[in-house]
């Protein structure tokens, strides 16, 4: 056999190694190549990571590739480097990372072949659309990242709502075109993407823009990847995907609302866009702009140790405009009908006769979220997962949020035949209902992703707003982030109170960002904006703080319980998660797998495994561990030790995977 022709190739498969295969002389792969190979008693695309003299596979077992995909360029080793890393880091099987990165056309063994396109130079950037006028903060911010052009530099972009975060992105994107070089911004939510990418077209008319997302067609993802990759596109917006894309030419990066859980993958690599591009920044050496109202406590930390600079945006961008005055309604006194209190019914009448806006924020979906029976207590519940089963009223169904199972409303009581059943609780179809009834004439648009699958359905209310076609909003986190609503001067807020008990560590974290952000949505115009938080505990600290607009004392009360408890910022963290549909599997495994890290020594802490917070999903009973260390290398050695004797104990009744940062515990 002669030298270098065996190709060590990965696959979208969930293991972790390299398979081999020869290749014909004629047809020589490099690293970085796709290729298709025979696997099993098929056929399926691979990922050429090098060349090698030998295998440690007899030579008669080797298979050999049948095609190298040769209208397609190699992964540039950059792009190479990046996914390793990504690998390594968030303990994934390199191909399940690779095939992640990709679109889904190149990981079909058959379609249509691509013709390459002429790449032309850069064009000098074309007579901008309209600039907004900077104010002095916004001024000193952009001098300060604008000085940073051409090194890797992070900037922590702290500004309160409406300061005019937006102008600052676009100005830097416009230096980094004049420079030759591309740009990517990343937005958290698919639905914010529509409003900011009609913003930057206007501002940059003919230069070349691609989004990135997850709700685009495969064609459509296809071409943005191929386009950002030949440089012909010089914007990339999109969601965490984007992050992952081949950017030759990359000069600036930015991610917008730096805070917001969606940067987190949840399946497959559990991987932190966030933190992916700041990496990609170092490696590319270029500024990269994290920005936010309300600074996630990790951020904020590395701005106070020096590592990232700070840049504050503390007044509003519409200078009549100021932050929306918020107080409390106390629910245990005015007491809400069918989620409504009266004092917020007066607030939204008083918009109605002023011919200004409202909006209704809810952390949920649905009718209500459970059906109950007065005569036996009864609700309802899915038998697949440890939740309730929400009713759907419009669609006649109960539905599981976690797992999908749907059955029909029942007439009468499972439980006792009762058909005295009644919904409890408040999801956004109920209060969109409630708000018809008690303000009769109002043009009431419910906005969630049940009512927002259609296509295009989110840009249409969109329209619709900014058109004053729309009197009160009633909507989920989908509301509360990105869009500018000029006429909308009331917001309130229901259902807030759930989270202040919760037992995850980051629940008032998130909460305080969630009421911030909802918060901004109001008074951005010449009128300033009110917002009416119902809740049963008006005096809790957090509700204070968000009424004073008081981030900084929020937050520095926070990190001092984290020190205290010694969770991140001030210690890093991995979750081994694990299910099983045969009852006691999945703890098992972890007792076994706690046992193993223990052995295995270092400076980390292994915790005993325990229920997860939703206990059994779709059958599946659900546990997981935690370890924990002060130091990032001694977490990275540890896990990176564990992964092989977790591959060694699982059995194939166990699914489970490692959680590196994890979000949620």
């Amino acid at each position: 056999m002669s030298a270098r022709r065996i190709a060590q190739v990965v696959l979208d498969v969930p293991l972790g190694q390299h398979f081999d295969f020869l290749f014909a002389e004629a047809a020589e792969p490099v690293p970085g190549s796709l290729v298709v190979v025979p696997f099993g008693r098929g056929k399926r695309v691979g990922l050429v990571i090098a060349l090698s003299e030998d295998s440690p596979v007899p030579p008669a077992k080797l298979r050999t590739i049948f095609r190298v995909i040769d209208d397609i360029a190699p992964l540039e080793p950059a792009q190479m480097q990046l996914l390793a890393f990504c690998a390594a880091y968030y303990q994934a099987p390199l191909g399940e990372v690779a095939f992640a990165s990709l679109p889904p056309p190149l990981k079909r063994v058959t379609r249509r072949a691509i013709k390459p396109k002429a790449v032309a130079a850069p064009r000098p950037i074309p007579p901008m659309g309209r600039r907004h006028e900077l104010h002095a903060e916004q001024l000193e911010a952009l001098t300060n990242v604008a000085a940073t052009f051409g090194r890797f530099a992070v900037t922590l972009l702290h500004g309160v709502t409406g300061s005019g975060k937006t102008e600052v992105y676009l100005r830097l994107i416009e230096e980094a075109l004049a420079r030759g070089r591309q740009a990517l911004m990343l937005v958290p939510e698919i639905g914010l993407t529509p409003q900011l990418e009609s913003r930057v077209r206007e501002r940059f008319p003919g230069v070349p823009l691609v989004l990135a997302h997850s709700h685009l067609a495969d064609g459509e993802r296809l071409m943005a990847w191929l386009a950002g990759r030949e440089g012909r596109a010089r914007i990339v917006l999109g969601t965490r995907l984007a992050v992952l894309a081949p950017l030759p030419e990359l000069g600036l990066v930015i991610v917008d609302e730096e805070n917001d859980p969606s940067y987190k993958q949840q399946e497959g690599m559990r991987y932190s866009a966030r933190d992916i591009a700041v990496l990609r920044a170092e490696r590319a050496g270029v500024p990269i702009v994290l920005g936010t109202a309300t600074p996630s406590l990790e951020s904020l930390a590395n701005a106070r140790r020096g590592r990232y600079a700070l840049a504050r945006l503390d007044r509003r961008a519409v200078a009549e405009s100021g932050l929306p005055a918020v107080r409390m309604i106390d629910t245990r006194n005015a007491r809400p009908e069918h989620g409504l209190s009266e004092p917020l019914l007066a607030a939204l009448a008083t918009r109605l006769e002023r011919h200004e806006q409202s909006l209704l924020f809810v952390n949920r979906r649905g009718y209500s979220p459970v059906l109950y029976c007065r005569s036996c207590a009864w609700h309802s519940t899915c038998a697949r997962c440890s939740a309730n089963l929400v009713l759907h009223l419009k669609r006649g169904e109960l539905r599981c949020h976690h797992c999908g199972h749907r059955e029909d409303v029942p007439s009468h009581c499972p439980g006792c035949g009762s058909a005295d059943l009644a919904p409890v609780g408040h999801g956004t179809q109920r209060l969109e209902e409630a708000l018809v009834a008690a303000l009769p004439g109002a043009r009431v648009v419910r906005v969630d992703r049940d009512s927002m699958r259609r296509k295009g359905a989110l840009e249409d209310v969109m329209a619709k707003v900014d058109a004053g076609e729309i009197d009160i909003l009633v909507g989920t986190q989908m509301l509360a982030k990105g869009h500018d609503y000029p006429r909308l001067t009331l917001v309130g807020v229901v259902n807030s109170d759930s989270s202040l008990f919760s037992a995850d560590f980051r629940a008032a974290e998130r909460l305080f960002s969630q009421l911030v952000q909802v918060a901004g949505r109001s008074g951005r115009g010449a009128t300033r904006g009110e917002v009416l938080i119902q809740t049963d505990f008006p005096d809790h600290p957090l509700y204070h703080a968000v009424a004073a607009h008081d981030f900084d004392a929020f937050a520095a009360t926070l990190l001092q319980e984290r020190e205290q408890a010694h969770f991140p910022p001030y210690a890093h963290i991995a979750l081994l998660r694990a299910e099983s549909l045969v009852e006691g599997e999945a703890m098992r495994f972890l007792r076994a797998a706690a046992s193993s890290a223990g052995s295995i020594g270092g400076e980390v802490e292994v915790f005993d495994p325990v229920p997860a917070a939703l206990a059994r999903r779709a059958g599946h009973e659900r546990a997981q561990l935690m370890v924990r260390a002060s130091r990032r290398p001694a977490l990275q050695r540890l896990l990176a030790a564990w992964r092989p004797q977790l591959e060694a104990l699982a059995q194939r009744s166990v699914r489970w995977v490692l959680d590196v940062d994890p979000l949620d515990v």
